[in-house]
């Protein structure tokens, strides 16, 4: 898969060696030329360039991309890259980089963002993750807040404790993806029990989200 990152700051570089070990080609993009630093990510192709102007994006070759990756640390950018991406070039997929949580309800389709990121609330999620317990936790919020993937670790006093997946009564667009337990990565079956200390990752509609909650409590 061929895709483009705009903005190839420390975030940008460490996503582009992330995918290129992943087999992927990956093209950054940067308008300073302080940040091409090629020697960092050898594999990676630079292009000095301004990502909100179309005739650089279209000397890039930005049409030939699976993927645009917009992760400035300028949201304006970001909205700007998503854009162009999808209107002008046509690309399939548009992430777009969060940097101020104030800016998340721009970043939706209607800016060419397909998914978007933000950095704050994925921060604040995993640190609500590591310290709660018996409480649901919001992970990631899917296809423009249409459904989100939720945790919730189940306490030493949970009173699910031997039920099996089968009977937890869960509510409507919502789905048991895996259970954590320990170092091991369990796929829900139905007769599977539940124990204290079990990490239960779902995916739900916001809707039901306080539904869910009941449910597990």
């Amino acid at each position: 898969m061929r895709i483009a990152i705009a903005g190839a700051g420390s975030v940008g570089r460490s996503i582009a060696g992330e995918l290129i070990e992943n087999g992927h080609q990956v093209m950054l993009i940067d308008r300073d030329p302080i940040a091409i630093r090629t020697h960092l990510i050898e594999n990676a192709e630079w292009v000095l360039a301004d990502a909100c102007e179309v005739s650089s994006l279209e000397e890039a070759g930005v049409h030939t991309c699976d993927v645009m990756i917009a992760c400035t640390g300028d949201d304006k950018v970001n909205l700007v890259v998503a854009l162009l991406a999808k209107t002008e070039f046509a690309v399939d997929r548009v992430v777009g980089r969060v940097n101020d949580p104030r800016n998340e309800w721009l970043f939706t389709d209607a800016w060419g963002v397909d998914v978007s990121v933000s950095t704050p609330r994925i921060m604040a999620a995993l640190v609500e993750e590591a310290v709660s317990v018996g409480d649901l936790v919001r992970l990631f919020t899917l296809r423009q807040g249409q459904a989100n993937l939720v945790e919730v670790t189940l306490p030493k006093t949970t009173p699910l404790a031997g039920v099996p997946v089968r009977d937890l009564r869960l509510p409507r667009d919502c789905a048991l993806v895996t259970i954590l337990r320990g170092g091991s990565v369990i796929v829900p079956a139905p007769d599977i029990p539940l124990e204290p200390g079990d990490e239960l990752l779902f995916v739900a509609s916001t809707e039901v989200e306080d539904l869910l909650r009941e449910a597990l409590r």
